[in-house]
């Protein structure tokens, strides 16, 4: 009797998922573990393994297929004689090359854009790159982002796709082209349209003299400990989240959840939008390893490989863009979190020091928070024990 393949569930709060491309066929004979499906989440694309050993019988759910429930059968196996006791298998979190999607009988025809990357797609709807016309030198023919680079630099023919309206010709009007969302841009919008119209932000700020935590880092980077001025603020915000726990908390509706350790996400921008990795037990971690930890769920996010517990969960976001030289940055709250602090450029200013003019290098950290769980004096101790560490970085080594 044929067994049931189900959308899996790959995350506590996941209730779909698309399907982008099957990495079999009907026919084709697997066993447990081997990569059947690629499927993508809210902020990334995942590989799902078979749970069983057998054959392909049927798919039920075309590749392309979006919003596919959890629980929902997507194709049926002839289970092989011996994988009754086989146990299920974890969908793996990392988005790799995959087979040509299947053209079998009741199954349509996938698009181009199935046998493509999800990063693939997005370069090439950018680009005006029609995906037919590409060689994919992936698995099985998959088109890879390498392909569409290659395009580009050696001029290859870039017709609009058809998913891009024509530009308007009208002289009154701008030209322009519809881009249509993809699911993480998607969920990005309509979270954060929910955070700004149901959540009442309110905003502290305050100016973090870093002159000695530049030496500091100065002295770490000379001894070849990578440390970014970001690691200090994670670990400053993990601490003073313990100093001030009735800022490490979240709104449940009629109650408040107080959290008993600082997991502090970090916002990371990709190409396809914002995604946040979480520092777990930050308080408890040294800065090199929080240094170590912060660089490789970047590099992860960034080529689309993160699991989602790796970027769900977290009591805490800190949003960096003093890389870009932004002086202060008032972000919005990401929920359930109750507050994010987001951090400007260091600058050099004239400063006030034993009551004598200097010129110190200054730091804008602003907190927004959720008025509904922190009371304003709870968000000014918070912000004021990170400035106390940013400010006197030592005892962030003890």
């Amino acid at each position: 009797m044929p067994v049931e393949i189900l959308m899996p569930e790959l995350s506590s709060d996941m209730s779909q998922a698309d399907l982008v491309a099957w990495l079999v066929k009907p026919g084709d004979h697997v066993d447990a573990g081997d990569l059947i499906a690629e499927l993508e989440t809210e902020k990334s694309t995942v590989e799902f393994e078979a749970p069983t050993s057998g054959t392909l019988v049927e798919i039920v759910v075309p590749a392309g297929t979006n919003a596919v429930e959890v629980g929902t059968v997507i194709a049926l196996f002839e289970r092989a004689p011996d994988a009754a006791a086989e146990p299920a298998a974890e969908p793996v979190a990392e988005p790799g090359p995959a087979a040509e999607t299947p053209a079998a009988a009741r199954v349509p025809e996938p698009p181009p854009e199935a046998l493509a990357t999800a990063l693939a797609r997005r370069i090439a709807l950018q680009a005006g790159i029609e995906l037919d016309a590409v060689a994919g030198s992936g698995h099985s023919g998959r088109i890879v982002k390498a392909d569409l680079q290659a395009g580009l630099q050696t001029g290859t023919d870039a017709k609009a796709p058809a998913a891009t309206t024509p530009p308007v010709q009208s002289d009154s009007e701008i030209p322009s082209q519809s881009v249509p969302l993809s699911r993480m841009r998607r969920t990005i919008a309509t979270r954060l349209a929910e955070s700004k119209q149901t959540i009442p932000h309110f905003y502290l700020s305050v100016e973090c003299e870093i002159d000695s935590l530049l030496e500091m880092r100065a002295r770490f980077n000379a001894e070849e400990r990578r440390i970014s001025v970001n690691d200090f603020v994670v670990r400053a915000a993990a601490l003073a989240l313990v100093e001030v726990p009735d800022a490490n908390v979240s709104f449940q509706g009629d109650t408040l959840t107080r959290y008993e350790r600082a997991d502090v996400a970090v916002a990371v921008a990709t190409e396809g939008g914002l995604i946040t990795p979480v520092v777990r037990e930050a308080n408890h971690k040294e800065l090199a390893t929080i240094s170590a930890e912060v660089r490789e769920l970047a590099a992860r996010a960034r080529a689309g490989k993160l699991h989602p517990r790796e970027y769900q969960g977290g009591s805490f976001t800190v949003s960096n863009l003093g890389m870009y030289g932004i002086d202060s940055v008032y972000p919005i709250v990401n929920p359930p979190q109750s507050c994010i602090l987001g951090v400007g450029a260091g600058r050099q200013k004239p400063v006030v020091r034993n009551g004598e003019l200097a010129i110190g290098t200054v730091m804008v950290c602003t907190l927004s928070a959720d008025h509904r769980a922190v009371d304003g004096a709870v968000g000014a101790q918070l912000l004021a024990a990170v400035k106390q560490r940013l400010e006197d970085p030592l005892g962030m080594l003890l």
